[in-house]
This record gives C-alpha cells, structure tokens and sequence, in this order.
C-alpha cells in the first residue's frame, strides 16, 4: 500500500516539473445533479494527461545508471508520451510497446518525443511480453504504466490538490483502467479524508480492473476498441500494488457504455468548453447518465486527459452514429 508519506514525497521531487492543474466549479453539472461539483482538470497537464506525474517521479527515483540504461515500457499511448518527455528532460532514453489499438495520433506523439515505439499485437498485455524481453535482453529499465509504487505516488499527487482545493469533498469520482490513478488518488483523498467516496469509472467492455475485483484476483480480459480507449488494457496478472489498492480503497465501480462515453465528450466541449478523450469524460458521462448511486457534494470530477484524434472528437460532437467506425 503507497501512503500518504509516500505521495507527499512524491510531491516534492515532481513539484518543478509538473503543473498543479486548476479545481474550478461546473454550474451546468451542478444544476443536473443537485450538488456541486468541480472539474479538475488534469487534461490541461503538459503532455496533456495526469499520467506526467508517475513518469516523472518514477524518472526522478532511477539511479544515473540507470537512466543511462533506459527505459522501457508498455502503453496505451499517454504513459508512452509521459515516460517520453521526462525521460528526454534528464537525458534518458524510452522504449515504448504499443499494440494495434492505440491510436495513430497518440503513436505519433510518442514518436515526436523522441521515443522508439514498438507496435506488438492487439493487447497490452503482448506489448508488455515485449517490454519484458527487452528488459531481460537489452537490460532497459521497466517503468510500467501503473503497477509501480513510484507510479502510483506520483498519480496520488492529483489527490493532495483536490483535498487542498476542495476540503470538504464528499465524492471523488476517477477514470480507472490499470488503477495507478485510481489507487494514487484513493491513497492521498482518504488518508487526508477517510470518509470521502472515491469511485472508479470504466468502459463496459473489457474492464480488466473491474473483471480483477468480481474475480477476487487479477484476470486477463478480451481487450475491444472503445472511445476510452486509454481505460483498455490488462492490470497484469502477477499485479503487486495497484489491485490490493483498488480493492482496499474504492468504495464502488460504475461501467458506462460507449454511448454515454460519448455523451460526455459532447458535454465537455458543449457545456464546459473543454476537449476530452473518452477516459477524460467518464466523469462526466456517469453523472449526465445518473448512473452514481447515493451522490453525495461535494463531487470532484478528475477529467485525466485531452489526447483524442480531433476527426474522432469531431464525428463524437456530431453525433455520428458509430464515430470508431467499428463494431462496438
């Protein structure tokens, strides 16, 4: 279990490379639930999701040697631009495994950082027997995408801000694929405030953290294409850190269909002026949705990330009927 001290730590080595991303109210959400709510808005992070934080605290605990090693990783594409950038800002080099799903736009991206990127399979889980390989072969340095305790303490540095932003929150809700996020921020929130719920929101299909908890352990799941698609994604079947946490600290789990999904990217950019990825949006899609039992407010909404190809955010807007253009 990553504790608070763990996470305060973490605060401090990241402080100067990351920004404290802004807590601002949502009347328009507020008005449809009965309660307040506030947006934190991570997606304004620099490489345009929360995942900067666990790179570079996890970057900032590597040994020189190590950093002069490299790194190597598997992602569904904003780790991959995270781990790329701090890398880059201290000299290293990134490896990053991606399979067939993840989008070109967020490949390129990586690509631009400077990063090898590797495309293994259809599923995390085959990028990530590629990054094991080259770990063992090539001797690179693995740094996962949530499954690391300097990971999940550099992700739980959001929860420190929200608590100092809104001190009587009553209701956290976070996006949850691997459980970095989810764990980190579930770990800060109630060792500050033990009472507030913290919910975690997922895709509907191939949920493997939701699949992990039913199951009582980790379980490997079909992995599908889906607006969220940074929520897909297996959490690893010799799990160490994240699926203790998510078990011990969420109070619930809430899947959204990939309807609603969209229904929250519409609702970013048509009430909140803001561009959201489908994992960012499942906040605001459950709520718009009612799909959250016994609401409590104050609620604070973590919108995790911006990194969606805009012809897709487009066709979403639209109201195109099958905007992935796939079977879902």
């Amino acid at each position: 279990m990553i504790g608070l001290a763990a996470i305060q730590d973490a605060r401090n080595h990241i402080a100067r490379r990351i920004l404290s991303t802004p807590l601002v109210g949502s009347p328009t959400l507020s008005d449809i639930c009965g309660v307040t709510v506030g947006l934190k808005l991570e997606h304004r992070q620099t490489t345009g999701s929360f995942k900067l934080r666990g790179a570079t605290n996890a970057i900032l605990k590597l040994t020189n040697a190590e950093r002069e090693r490299g790194v190597v990783a598997a992602s569904t594409g904003n780790h991959g631009r995270a781990l790329s950038h701090a890398a880059r800002t201290v000299g290293s080099r990134a490896t990053i495994c991606m399979s067939q799903l993840v989008p070109e736009n967020k490949v390129a991206e990586v690509r631009r950082l400077g990063a090898e990127v590797r495309i293994i399979g259809s599923s995390q889980d085959e990028a990530q027997k590629e990054v094991e390989r080259l770990a063992d072969e090539d001797g690179l340095v693995m740094l996962p995408p949530f499954d690391h305790p300097n990971i999940v303490a550099g992700q739980g540095t959001i929860g420190l801000e929200i608590v100092e932003a809104m001190p009587d929150v009553a209701t956290v809700l976070v996006p949850l694929s691997g459980g970095g996020l989810a764990a980190g921020i579930a770990a800060a929130v109630k060792g500050i405030r033990p009472h507030t719920r913290v919910i975690g929101l997922t895709m509907a299909r191939g949920a493997a953290m939701k699949a992990s908890l039913d199951a009582g352990r980790p379980v490997q799941v079909e992995e599908f294409p889906s607006l969220a698609d940074s929520l897909g994604g297996g959490i690893g079947l010799n799990n160490k850190v994240t699926f203790a946490m998510c078990r011990a600290l969420l109070d619930d789990v809430v899947l959204l269909s990939e309807e609603e999904i969209a229904a929250g990217i519409r609702h970013a950019y048509e009430h909140e002026r803001e561009i959201l990825e489908g994992a960012g949006a499942v906040g605001i899609a459950a709520l718009i949705a009612n799909k959250i039992p016994r609401l409590m407010g104050p609620v604070v909404l973590v919108l995790s990330g911006r990194n969606i190809d805009m012809k897709l955010h487009c066709r979403v807007v639209n109201r195109e009927s099958n905007p992935l253009g796939q079977e879902m």
